[in-house]
């Protein structure tokens, strides 16, 4: 009766009837059977793919049961909440008859899921964010208590019921969104319609599982106006192309700089369009870029393992980058899970005795998966055995299994938002270059992933002396001497800028570490152009993160222009020499820059 008496009041204020609403809804109802009924058509039978979902439902009866040996607390909370409620329909009485009271509770700065005027405006939406606002804040509360469970099982309760709870926000239903209800109106159901049919061409493409599309998938293709960047593949075997970039200067460095990026997505985030590529500035900086790029996998190469992308990516490029420009030494850069890979293969080298990489810089890599932040989550024992499961079936990790994971990390921005966009506005997704790369997605390697995830993630292995063997040699990163330069972000929850930190402690030799602002990827791809987020940074490297930005110096602008000074004086003695064309040396030219490997598609 109460969600009755709301919807008659939202309609009203809309400048519709009640009645005028259930007809529209059922004009909706008519034309939407007749969408459905072709689109069934259209897939002939066929089955979905569902991914299989984590079986959580024993973690939280445990927490049932916790929370019942402890009725005060339940009760104490209620109260609580009782008490917020009162004061919510006080200031909602007070709002009604002209007055301005402050909230009761406020949307977080950067909630953007509330921008919509009427929130705040409308005394009806206004009490319906409120009140959801304050019984997220009691659920979320009374779930991160400490109830004396395991901590993994107490993140992992704590990370579904903000699933749960943001599921449920009022933005996403028609009803009770005041943008969506304008716009229902307006067009008479236009807008679901649309929404709709978006929704059935995702459920297509998806074949059968949703594929929500962040961005218009036709306004960009990778070197046309996307990396873009000159330059020419020169080496390439069975995992990665070799790509070496054309100079912008006269002279360069006398060390080339290599750029490992992760194989979870595809390199180009460093050269997504000239205003914003890294690789571009680098190149212009003076550096001879080389980069890596891998491979799209699938199940004929089900047998590559993490041993395999370092003989034939980083260790591979060294030779070539030699034969290319006739130096033996460099400088490179590993990104994220390219970052632990070249930490995993200076290990492998320094056992070697083989110091050809001269400085190291690290991008958001996790070395110490002690604290992997809330991808923890999704890495115990039951859900690696699924997920081991369906690669032995398939020889490879679906792309969209692993985007629909990071997804779940920021699922107000990266799954909602959309979900209101596409599917209730029925409005097209916006073209945006960062988001179609996030939509590009790549497949992994059985044997590699069911390695890195059961070594590294599960049992934490690589900061282990001797914990983990690749080429026969035991890797220990205490043996590691030479320059590093980490940039983590403060905002990362993919590596978490405190767990990054902490392999500061372990490698020897000179160290800098950058706390750049925003995440996992616009805290590295900040161009100094942009003016966006500045970073710390302070030289003395105490046990503690905290201890450590406790007394760091913000800068504004980007890190870039202090990499690059620092990056600089490690790329050779002496002068610089004569720019390097790729193709000029001993590696002939197998095509132009983006290279092949970039272009296939995980679907």
């Amino acid at each position: 009766m109460a969600k009755q008496q709301q919807a008659d009041q939202a309609a009203t204020e809309a400048g519709a009837s009640p009645e005028e609403i259930a007809q529209i809804m059922s004009e909706i109802a008519e034309r939407s059977r007749g969408i459905v009924e072709d689109f069934l058509r259209r897939q002939g039978g066929a089955e979905g793919h569902s991914a299989a979902s984590a079986n959580i439902g024993q973690t939280f009866f445990e927490l049932t049961q916790r929370m019942m040996t402890n009725p005060n607390a339940i009760m104490e909370a209620q109260f609580g909440l009782w008490q917020d409620y009162m004061r919510l329909w006080q200031t909602t009485a007070q709002k009604m008859m002209g007055q301005e009271p402050e909230p009761v509770i406020a949307p977080e700065k950067g909630d953007r899921r509330f921008r919509d005027a009427a929130w705040n405006d409308n005394v009806l939406f206004d009490f319906i964010k409120q009140s959801y606002l304050l019984s997220s804040r009691y659920v979320l509360e009374t779930a991160s208590r400490d109830h004396g469970m395991d901590p993994k099982e107490q993140q992992k309760v704590e990370f579904y019921t903000r699933q749960f709870v943001d599921a449920l926000a009022p933005s996403n239903f028609v009803m009770t969104n005041p943008e969506v209800l304008r716009a229902t109106l307006d067009s008479r159901g236009e807008n679901l319609l649309r929404g709709l049919n978006n929704m059935l061409e995702d459920l297509d493409r998806g074949k059968g599982r949703l594929s929500i599309r962040m961005t218009d998938l036709d306004a960009f293709e990778v070197g046309r106006n996307i990396a873009t960047t000159p330059g020419k593949v020169v080496f390439q075997n069975d995992l990665m192309q070799l790509i070496q970039y054309t100079p912008t200067t006269e002279t360069v460095h006398k060390r080339p700089l290599l750029i490992i990026p992760p194989w979870i997505n595809k390199f180009y985030i460093l050269d997504l369009q000239p205003k914003n590529s890294f690789i571009r500035f680098a190149i212009d900086q003076g550096f001879t870029v080389f980069v890596v790029s891998w491979v799209n996998p699938d199940e004929e190469l089900s047998h590559k393992t993490f041993e395999s992308y370092m003989l034939e990516g980083p260790l591979a490029a060294l030779d070539a980058i030699e034969q290319a420009t006739g130096e033996k030494d460099i400088t490179a850069i590993g990104y994220c899970l390219g970052g632990t890979l070249l930490s995993a293969t200076l290990s492998y080298m320094a056992a070697k005795k083989n110091n050809r990489i001269k400085a190291a810089t690290l991008f958001t890599t996790l070395l110490d998966f002690s604290d992997p932040g809330e991808l923890g989550v999704f890495i115990d024992e039951e859900q690696l055995a699924a997920i081991e499961d369906k690669m032995a079936k398939r020889g490879f990790l679906d792309g969209a299994e692993m985007a629909g994971t990071f997804n779940m990390l920021r699922a107000n921005d990266l799954i909602w938002s959309f979900v209101v966009n596409n599917y209730l506005l029925g409005k097209e997704p916006f073209p945006f270059d960062l988001l179609y790369w996030n939509s590009d997605s790549t497949r992994m390697p059985a044997a590699m992933h069911n390695f890195y995830l059961r070594r590294f993630y599960h049992e934490n292995l690589l900061v282990e002396p001797g914990g983990i063997e690749l080429g026969g040699v035991p890797i220990d990163l205490r043996r590691l001497r030479l320059p590093v330069y980490w940039v983590s972000t403060k905002e990362d929850h993919i590596a978490p800028w405190k767990a990054t930190y902490q392999a500061t402690q372990i490698l020897k030799g000179q160290k800098r570490f950058v706390l750049a602002g925003s995440g996992h990827i616009a805290g590295v791809i900040n161009p100094p152009a942009s003016g966006k987020y500045g970073y710390w940074l302070n030289d003395e490297l105490p046990a503690s993160p905290d201890d450590w930005f406790a007394k760091a110096e913000h800068h504004e602008g980007s890190w870039w222009e202090d990499w690059s000074a620092w990056n600089g004086a490690k790329s050779g003695p002496g002068a610089k020499v004569p720019a390097r064309q790729p193709g000029d040396g001993a590696l002939e030219v197998i095509e132009d820059a983006p290279g092949s490997y970039v272009t296939v598609k995980a679907s």
